[in-house]
């Protein structure tokens, strides 16, 4: 499974987490399509993100400018935990691409503005990381 494809799986079974409070493994098998083989990555991305959720959580809330955590969509809540999980915890992965991959995931599954939103809040965490 190419990595683009492995994101976007494991961004839907991080979306099911959060919105049926299934668990991990269910929901990677519930996105997967009968031909599709659970891949080392898409295992990497959703257990590593809910392995290190809270502490995600805790950057993401102090990024946010004029906006509660509680406020965020769960596509946003979604996209922001696996990118931040990929770029603080994946080093073999260039931040820039842990971005822009994120920033795509949420034009295509997100609002309007979700791109532009998760490209700002992930800009502030760089910022932060390189401190």
């Amino acid at each position: 499974m190419k990595r683009r494809l492995a994101r976007e799986k494991a961004f839907q079974s991080l979306f099911q987490i959060e919105v049926s409070d299934i668990e991990p493994e269910a929901a990677i098998k519930h996105v997967l399509e009968e031909d599709e083989r659970e891949d080392e990555f898409l295992h990497a991305l959703v257990f590593g993100t809910m392995e290190h959720k809270d502490e995600i959580d805790e950057q993401i809330s102090s990024h946010l400018e004029n906006w509660s955590f509680a406020r965020l969509a769960n596509v946003e809540k979604a996209v922001l935990r696996m990118a931040i999980y990929e770029m603080q915890f994946l080093d073999d992965i260039p931040v820039n691409v842990s971005m822009n991959e994120a920033i795509e995931l949420a034009k295509i599954f997100g609002g309007e503005e979700s791109g532009r939103f998760v490209n700002g809040v992930l800009v502030k965490v760089v910022q932060h990381f390189s401190k």
